[in-house]
């Protein structure tokens, strides 16, 4: 199946997903062996994120451009799925709760970016920085902001994969992308919360940065 069949909504939120598209394509011409063999399919490009013990943001970027792949580019045959598909309803749901959970590893890396580059306080003696720190939080807010579209998406695609109709349906090798699911339908999965929270508190710290002058420091 093709990825545009499963847009959904995301279209229209395309603007704001775009928002560092030179930098990554820029990233992708140095990842060593990116060409090395054939990448084609999501669960292909999912393959290739990965986590670091110790993540620098060129880490977060390479994870963010496989993620981004992954959303864009079409399933492989269900043969080569990531769990065990035995007849049309189990692929079906298998897609949704993929989207679903690429969504949110999109999210908990964007989170990680803007993390990079938040600041938590606005110290008197960072005066003599005040235009760069105010740099750095434009910075993590776009990154928290990207977060928060891709919330949005994860959210549709864990409600399509509620279904009536895969209720009775284990895909015992992804069980926890179900686990996922059930959490936001219960709402103790609740990104939009954790990010909103963010940004309350980086306009706060915004503010302090902008009331400082020469007298601050």
């Amino acid at each position: 199946m093709r990825s545009e069949d499963l847009e959904g909504s995301g279209g229209r939120r395309r603007g704001i997903k775009k928002l560092f598209p030179v930098l990554l394509m820029v990233f992708s011409m140095n990842i060593p062996g990116l060409n090395a063999y054939t990448v084609q399919y999501k669960e292909q490009y999912f393959r290739l994120y990965h986590l670091h013990q110790v993540q620098y943001p060129d880490d977060t970027m390479e994870n963010i451009y496989w993620l981004e792949q992954a959303i864009k580019a079409d399933f492989a045959n269900p043969l080569y799925a990531l769990a065990r598909i035995e007849d049309e309803v189990q692929w079906e749901k298998y897609r949704y709760l993929f989207m679903m959970h690429v969504n949110l590893k999109l999210i908990e890396q964007y989170l990680f970016l803007g993390g990079k580059w938040n600041k938590r306080y606005a110290y008197f003696y960072n005066a003599p920085w005040k235009e760069q720190n105010l740099k750095s939080l434009e910075t993590a807010e776009t990154c928290f902001r990207a977060a928060l579209s891709y919330w949005e998406d994860a959210t549709e695609w864990a409600i399509k994969a509620k279904k009536r109709d895969f209720q009775f349906i284990d895909l015992e090798q992804v069980r926890y992308w179900q686990d996922e699911a059930d959490r936001i339908e219960r709402k103790s999965l609740d990104y939009e919360k954790i990010i909103n929270r963010e940004l309350d508190l980086l306009q706060k710290v915004r503010e302090r940065f902008q009331a400082m002058d020469q007298n601050t420091y």
